[in-house]
């Protein structure tokens, strides 16, 4: 075969690609405008009639807020509590779906598994909690039990389980077996083997993820409030019903939660810096 046909094989070859590309993108954005008009009809509004109003919600809570200055301080205190009971909920549901998520992880890393018909069973439950919105299992839990923290709690720690599964156990299978196999042949157990051998090179690593987590389950259980799982976003959903005259306090709570979010953020940004550069180190 000679240079040049090999130069106009690997031509063809990029025109074709770029042809099935051109074709797929071609198909993204018809299938996306399909879909947008579909949303549009059914929207009861109307998207369009509604774009020049989109503002005018915050610019309400704004003026509102605003006028109410002197009493953002004293709200601010009072929705306090709510706050702490959605900081709780995500801890809980953090520390629950982190402690079974990383037994489930190293039940499905290759080379540490006890039970390796297990690995793909427990693969597929961890894929499935992912999948699963932790909205809608609230909502389905909600049905069940009733409002309260409760639902909102099981729902993100099933939530957990599968997105730290999976992250715990991709770290798992890059740490070295060397500890593993010294510890097997003194005849330890498979857990003292996981206890001293992987959890000392993964824990750095865990614990990165899992701070990660606890932000984002911050925000998951503020959103939950929302359907009546409790929290400070139950009180935000109230006071945005009540509309004029709340205004103020959804302000506040909306101050409240950003502030938190925003400390949560640095602070779990600032100590996994410190144990992912520690674990480096």
């Amino acid at each position: 075969m000679t240079t040049a046909t090999i130069h106009d094989s690997y031509l063809a070859e990029v025109r074709t690609r770029r042809l099935w590309s051109s074709v797929a993108a071609l198909l993204f954005v018809l299938l996306f405008l399909g879909g947008f008009m579909i949303a549009d009809e059914r929207n009861a509004g109307g998207f369009w009639p509604g774009i020049p109003h989109i503002l005018d919600f915050p610019a309400d809570v704004l003026a509102e807020a605003s006028e109410q200055w002197r009493s953002l301080p004293g709200l601010i205190a009072e929705a306090f509590p709510a706050l702490i009971e959605t900081v709780n909920i995500a801890g809980a549901s953090t520390l629950i779906g982190g402690l079974a998520g990383a037994v489930i992880a190293l039940l499905v890393t290759r080379g540490l598994a006890p039970a390796p018909w297990a690995v793909a069973p427990l693969r597929r439950l961890l894929d499935i909690l992912r999948a699963l919105p932790e909205l809608v299992i609230a909502l389905v839990l909600i049905f069940v039990l009733g409002g309260g923290p409760i639902p909102a709690m099981i729902a993100i720690a099933l939530h957990t389980v599968g997105a730290l599964g999976k992250l715990f156990s991709e770290v798992a299978e890059n740490a070295s077996l060397r500890p593993v196999e010294g510890l097997r042949s003194v005849g330890a157990t498979w857990s003292q083997r996981m206890m001293l051998g992987i959890l000392p090179q993964v824990a750095p690593n865990w614990l990165s993820y899992a701070l990660l987590r606890f932000e984002i389950n911050i925000r998951a259980s503020a959103i939950l409030g929302f359907v009546g799982a409790g929290g400070i976003g139950y009180d935000l959903r109230n006071a945005m019903s009540f509309g004029p005259g709340k205004f103020a306090e959804a302000a506040a709570i909306f101050v409240l939660l950003f502030a938190t979010i925003v400390i949560v953020d640095q602070t779990g940004s600032a100590l996994r810096n410190r144990l992912t550069k520690g674990a480096a180190t």
